[in-house]
């Protein structure tokens, strides 16, 4: 299908000229015969570019975002009508919309109560992190102000964030960064840092020996994603959850859950940490809230947390002393009411843990025929391949072998990921995570395109 009617040279010149994209070395434009790519259409799960070609789209917008698929017109007109009603109050006051949203949203989160408003997955993760600094401040004396987060995982793309960063080289070059953020060690088991039968378990320890190395009275909360995403498409093994749950409570530190990607149903569940039945004090959630159809992102807490902010009405320090301007945009909680209607009339849940279970079995299949296929991870449709160069040592690939791969399925039609200046060394893990609505065809198309690609690579 050629969705052009018009010449878009133009168009195509002028991002050229003007637009600095996202993660992009833009030294190859200055090359006449390479382009950017210019997305002017998507239905489904397919997208065509300005040049008229079509793709399939295996990560719902490049980055995990799209999950109920392109052109939901029933999400552009509660958008649009929405906007023309009322489209803007700052967060101080509050909307119907986002009292809506708000009151739905909470009824898939059994233990929270409350939802912060925001724009950006960053943005609700630095809300957290000052949350946990002024109840340190109001309620420990200035104690318990240290925040853990995980190597491989990664938090967002603002100063305080990227101090979260368990990616380096997504935080090379961009210090000095704040005091008080700690890294724990990851807790993937194909690349185990412990000989021992329960990895989950002993991974999790290794939180705790942290905790006691820094001090137990100076940790406020730990960060990490219920599945690592960009540093590599990491599931917790076995045990893991249930013991991070115990250390968390033995020393009273908070749980932030990251879930800007595996939430709204990414992994089969509405949030991630659900498949493992802990209790988080925090979640954050973006990306996938709204499809991408508004910007919104929501910090989530408990009526305990909440409770900390409002103890002392006299005290005019008390409370949250915080705004994000665009958390007061109507568009984002009218789209993700929508979505999240979606998700549920058309059992989306569901189709992504049929449609997951397919892609890891492909997958796997494909593991047996390329023996530069050493491990397959995923939850729900969010799925990993890590290419190495040798199976026994899990030497990893060369990252430009890797790209050559991506590219292929490009080429051929079909847009598949790569973890991406991530971790120096192994950004070598193929990503899939197509939108919610992927039938079997498409995910044999998907995994269809990496069979060839790896043939054509490797041979």
């Amino acid at each position: 299908m050629n969705t052009m009617t018009n010449d878009l040279s133009g168009v195509i010149a002028a991002d050229k000229a003007h637009v600095w994209h996202h993660l992009s070395q833009h030294k190859q434009y200055e090359n006449e015969a390479i382009d950017p790519r210019v997305i002017v259409e998507g239905k489904g799960l397919r997208v065509w570019d300005a040049k008229g070609k079509e793709y399939i789209d295996a990560v719902s917008g490049a980055v995990w975002t799209v999950n109920v698929g392109y052109g939901r017109e029933s999400i552009a007109k509660a958008v649009s009508d929405q906007l023309i009603k009322m489209n803007y109050f700052a967060g101080s006051g509050g909307t119907v919309p986002g009292a809506l949203f708000a009151e739905k949203l909470i009824s898939k989160m059994p233990g929270l109560s409350r939802v912060y408003y925001s724009n950006s997955g960053s943005e609700a993760n630095e809300k957290v992190y000052k949350m946990v600094r002024q109840i340190s401040h109001r309620h420990h004396g200035g104690r318990k102000n240290k925040i853990l987060y995980r190597e491989r995982d990664y938090h967002g793309t603002t100063i305080a964030a990227l101090a979260t960063s368990g990616q380096k080289e997504r935080a090379m070059q961009y210090g000095p960064y704040p005091e008080g953020f700690v890294m724990v060690p990851h807790c993937l088991e194909y690349r185990k840092q412990w000989d021992v039968e329960n990895y989950g378990e002993r991974a999790a320890d290794a939180i705790e020996e942290v905790i006691l190395r820094e001090g137990a009275d100076t940790i406020g909360a730990l960060v990490l994603e219920p599945v690592t995403a960009g540093g590599g498409v990491i599931v917790p093994p076995k045990g893991y959850w249930e013991r991070v749950q115990e250390i968390c409570k033995k020393y009273d530190i908070l749980l932030h859950i990251d879930e800007v990607v595996c939430g709204l149903g990414r992994t089969g569940v509405w949030f991630g940490y659900q498949n493992y039945g802990i209790k988080p004090d925090f979640v954050t959630m973006a990306k996938g809230v709204a499809s991408g159809y508004a910007a919104i992102s929501c910090t989530v807490t408990t009526e305990a947390i909440f409770g900390m902010f409002k103890d002392d009405a006299a005290d005019p320090m008390s409370y949250f002393r915080d705004i994000s301007t665009f958390g007061g945009c109507a568009s984002g909680p009218a789209a993700a009411l929508e979505n999240m209607r979606i998700i549920e009339d058309e059992g989306l849940l569901d189709n992504t843990l049929k449609m997951g279970a397919r892609t890891i079995a492909n997958l796997q299949a494909l593991m047996e025929k390329h023996k530069v296929i050493g491990d397959v991870r995923g939850a729900g449709l969010f799925c990993g391949a890590e290419l190495v160069a040798d199976r026994i040592t899990k030497e990893p690939m060369d990252e430009k072998k890797v790209a050559a791969v991506v590219a292929d399925c490009n080429a051929n039609g079909v847009i598949i990921g790569m973890t991406n200046r991530s971790i120096p060394g192994l950004n070598n893990t193929l990503c899939l995570s197509p939108a919610l609505i992927a039938t079997a065809d498409d995910i044999d198309a998907i995994t269809g395109a990496i069979d060839n690609a790896l043939t054509r690579v490797f041979g």
